[in-house]
Parts: structure tokens; sequence; C-alpha cells
């Protein structure tokens, strides 16, 4: 009997063939490899999270201390940093990790608003101890501004006496404490004083005008004057007492709208420029 041979060829292609299966020892090697590596990964994004958290604190507990509004700058001051989570390696084979890099997240920014920040109760009750005690200079300057403020303004009562008018007002005491003692502060701004003290003694006057001496009038006379000050950004607390005082003050109630220039605005001219010595004093005059 014949045998009938039948030779085939192969055509060439250029598919690349798989690779030869591993032995179960090598796959086990594999995997336990893959497993570390993805521990180790893990490890390192925990003590990340771990050190973003004690920035973070430390951050908070600075602007608590300092009683300070940016947070950029006390984050800044214990090198607290953009922290990328998705930095690490994303050969990890996370399929949640690979998502996010498909939606565009990058970075994740923490930021701590201070402004609202409440701190512990008891620290309210004790002096701020991240102020310095003052020296004499800075105790005797501003005392002898206040003095000198009254003395002043008690000097042109005396001149005005005979048209039935007066600039020693309540209010003036309290502007003259946040000129003197918080130059710096917000409340001590010419602008701040300036519009608030003219648009709280207008509305002081308004409301009596129409709701009459009472305490309706002293309570609308109030509320919009806290929400003029918000408003117009000038917040200055001492100017919210002249509506109560316009209302409830006989003798100034003739002035009419007048009372929105004197003797409030007018008293806290002089305020400014006895401010400008007493400050000028404080900086070249130490002890």
């Amino acid at each position: 009997m014949g045998m009938l041979i039948i030779q085939a060829r192969i055509p060439k292609t250029s598919a690349v063939l798989p690779p030869p299966a591993l032995p179960s020892s090598s796959k086990t090697a594999e995997k336990n490899r893959h497993h570390h590596h993805h521990h180790h990964h893990h490890l390192a994004f925990s003590s990340n999270f771990l050190a973003l958290s004690s920035s973070l604190g430390t951050a908070i507990k600075h602007c608590r201390s300092r009683n300070e509004v940016t947070s950029a700058a006390a984050a800044a001051a214990v090198g607290f940093k953009v922290f990328n989570p998705l930095s690490l390696p994303s050969n990890s084979g996370s399929r949640e990790m690979r998502r996010w890099k498909e939606r565009g997240h990058k970075k994740v920014v923490v930021a701590s608003s201070t402004t609202n920040v409440a701190a512990p109760f008891g620290d309210s009750w004790v002096p701020d101890k991240a102020s310095s005690s003052p020296s004499l200079s800075d105790v005797l300057w501003p005392s002898a501004g206040a003095f000198a403020a009254m003395a002043i303004l008690g000097k042109l009562d005396q001149l005005l006496a005979p048209k039935g008018l007066s600039m020693t007002i309540a209010p003036l005491g309290a502007v003259s404490a946040v000129l003197f003692i918080t130059p710096s502060s917000p409340a001590a701004r010419k602008y701040n004083m300036f519009v608030a003290q003219i648009g709280c003694a207008a509305i002081g006057v308004l409301a009596f005008s129409v709701f009459g001496p009472g305490w309706l009038a002293r309570s609308a006379a109030l509320a919009a004057s806290v929400a003029f000050m918000i408003y117009t950004r000038a917040t200055h607390p001492p100017a919210a007492s002249l509506p109560l005082l316009f209302i409830d003050g006989v003798k100034l109630q003739h002035l009419n709208f007048w009372f929105a220039l004197f003797p409030g605005a007018t008293g806290c001219i002089v305020l400014s420029l006895i401010q400008e010595m007493v400050n000028y004093l404080k900086e070249n005059f130490k002890f």
C-alpha cells in the first residue's frame, strides 16, 4: 500500500505569539511581588495622609494663636503645601485611581478658613498669650492722647454752649479708645470711621422721624445701622450708638439731619488729628 505524504506551507505572519505560561511557582512569586508592591504604595499613601493631617492641625493651631484671618499665611508658616494623592505611581492596578485620572482630578487642595474658626471657650477669658507686655511708652502716650482729646472737646463745648451745642458725647469716648489703643484695627480705618459715623447718625434721624421715640425706633435704627456697616464694609462699632443717642437725646433732636455731621463726624476729625500725634510719639519716643 502506498502512503500519500502532504506537505503544507505555513505562511509567515507578523503576529506576536503570547509568552508561554509560567509555571505555578513563577505565578506565585509574581503574585507575591505584585501584592508587596501594592502594599508598599498603600503605606506611602497612608504616611502622606498622616503628614497632611498633622500639617493641617498645626496650621489651624497657628491661626488660632495669632488671631489671623489668612489661612494661606499660616499654612505657609508651617510648610503646608498642596497635597496630591495621585502623584503616587499608578501601576498598582487600582481601577478607581485610573478613573480619577481619566476624569481630570489631578490635585486635592486642602484649605482651612480661619475667619469663622471659634477659639476654645476658656481662651476668651484670659489675655491674649501671643501679645507681649506693653512698654511704659505704649501705655503713657495713648492715655495722654485720650486726656488731650476730651480736654479739647470740653473746651469746644464751652465755646458752643451759648448755641446749645455740645461736642462731648459718649460715642466719641469709644472712638478715642479705638484710635489710641488699636490704631491698626479695621475699626480705626478712616473710611470705616467716617462712613459709619455719618451713615448711622442719618439712620437714627430717619428712624426717629418715622417711628418717633420708643423701642421700635431704637430697634429699627440699630438693625439698619448694622446692615449699613456690613453692606458698605465700614465696620466701626462706636457708630452704632449714634442712632440711640439721637432717639433718646432731646437736646440733640433739634439738629435734625445736621446730626449726621455734628457732633459725631466733626468730633472724629479732632480725634484723628490727635491720633496722628500719638502715633508719632509712640514711634519716636519709646521708654
